[in-house]
């Protein structure tokens, strides 16, 4: 049995083999959008590109799925002049990008911890408080302004009354001072 449409058929007409359920394949009178797996098989590849270039991968193939089923819910209401591929592109990038930002909020696994838990906190045995409390007072403000508060070198020199320059010569004399200090005391860069 023949299950092609008869050439001769014109446009949006049915053929008695189109009639059952194992006829011809051509879409109903009226719908003019392609079938979303000839979608999917042709612009697949593009979109899986484009996935890996954004996420990477090991992330591609879950936004590569998170795009087409988006893409499935939305085809129905898609134009039909519409830029299917610019459309699929589009879509992939939004779901590359919130890949991304799920990645970057999912915890990351700390490597191995030290054996012995410092008594302070901190590894080893140096004490930064008191080697920060023998640096001259400009020094100290200075570090702990601008690299324990993360403030601009010119607002730390609002704060300690001198100019933006004298901040940062002072910040990055203490931290010379604090980093001599502690190679010093835990035997580190020898032979540097």
């Amino acid at each position: 049995m023949n299950l092609e449409a008869p050439a001769d058929l014109p446009a949006g007409r049915l053929c008695d083999v189109c009639v059952s359920r194992s006829g011809c394949r051509g879409r109903l009178p009226g719908v003019s959008l392609r079938p979303f797996e000839q979608i999917v098989a042709e612009f697949g590849p593009v979109v899986l590109r484009v996935c890996r270039a954004v996420v990477g991968p090991d992330e591609a193939e879950d936004a590569w799925s998170e795009t087409f089923l988006a893409a499935l819910k939305a085809y129905p209401e898609l134009d039909e002049g519409a830029n299917v591929e610019a459309w699929l592109v589009t879509i992939a990038h939004r779901k590359a990008i919130d890949a991304t930002r799920a990645a970057a909020r999912r915890p990351v696994a700390a490597g191995s911890l030290p054996e012995q838990p410092a008594a302070r906190g901190r590894p080893g045995d140096w004490d930064g408080d008191r080697a920060t409390a023998t640096l001259p007072h400009k020094q100290r403000t200075a570090v702990a302004y601008h690299y324990l508060a993360g403030l601009p070198d010119a607002e730390v020199a609002a704060i300690t009354g001198g100019s933006t320059d004298a901040a940062r010569r002072a910040a990055a004399d203490g931290i010379k001072t604090l980093r001599a200090t502690y190679l010093a005391r835990t035997g580190e860069g020898e032979g540097q």
